[in-house]
């Protein structure tokens, strides 16, 4: 007779698997400029900000913390670079708005919880199932948690910042496992990045889940991934854990890698 995984943590990826923005970035952008005066199209906001992000984190990885920056300063940098490729080369002018962002975007009601994030969650307390978090994110996570009635479902919350390494890296994964005191064949991770969230995680031995559309994944990741760790929705998440034991070592083979995005 097949037996479900024992698994007996569960960690958590948080942005776009638990809580997302309540607006588009590039109306949060476009809304807070024009308070201060300035008129810039969020369609060029949002472009601007994914160039800036990807430079950033290519030049100054995990917040630039291990070349003397520190996560606030990184954001605002990121910030004006965005304004400056949307077409505002004031940089004067955008310092007071870079500085609202940041404080904005740690505030809860600036983000919402994912429909079902809530009932997944107490549903996962209720079969007796550990839950943390290990997450790209710096400082204000905690808070924003707190804020939305999430913090309260984890054991701990582990970002990139406190750890000191970003998903994929491996040492993120056992840094959670070492807090939990967990070993990674009982540990399952829950996200919606194919490299940070499945691959990561596999790589230490631990399971994974990608809650995503499966027709939004590129070709080769949909057929990389063994489908009973797609899950379209959070709701599939539990069902997906009583995953018989025979899947077990199928799962778990790596799988190839595919550029990222």
């Amino acid at each position: 007779m097949a037996h479900r995984l024992q698994i007996r943590l569960l960690t958590w990826d948080v942005k776009d698997t638990l809580i997302r923005l309540r607006h588009p970035l590039g109306e949060e952008y476009a809304t807070k400029a024009r308070a201060h005066g300035l008129e810039v199209e969020p369609s060029a906001l949002e472009q601007g900000f994914r160039q800036a992000y990807r430079a950033q984190s290519h030049s100054f990885p995990n917040y630039g913390l291990s070349q003397g920056l520190t996560s606030r300063q990184w954001w605002l940098d990121v910030v004006l670079q965005t304004f400056h490729l949307a077409g505002v080369q004031d940089a004067q002018a955008v310092t007071p708005i870079a500085e609202q962002l940041y404080d904005d975007f740690s505030r809860p009601c600036t983000w919402q919880v994912l429909d079902g994030a809530e009932d997944t969650l107490r549903e996962c307390h209720s079969r007796g199932l550990r839950l943390s978090v290990i997450s790209n994110f710096d400082q204000r996570l905690e808070g924003i948690l707190g804020g939305l009635g999430l913090r309260e479902h984890f054991d701990f919350v582990l970002t990139s910042e406190a750890a000191g390494w970003p998903k994929p890296d491996p040492r993120i994964f056992q840094e959670a496992l070492r807090l939990a005191h967990m070993e990674p064949v009982v540990t399952a991770h829950v996200g919606d990045n194919y490299l940070c969230d499945y691959q990561g995680p596999r790589a230490v031995g631990m399971h994974s889940f990608l809650v995503v559309d499966p027709q939004a994944l590129d070709p080769v990741v949909r057929d990389s991934v063994p489908k009973e760790h797609i899950l379209p929705s959070l709701a599939h998440l539990l069902p997906a854990l009583d995953l018989p034991r025979g899947l077990e070592s199928r799962a778990l083979r790596p799988v190839r890698e595919v550029a990222g995005p």
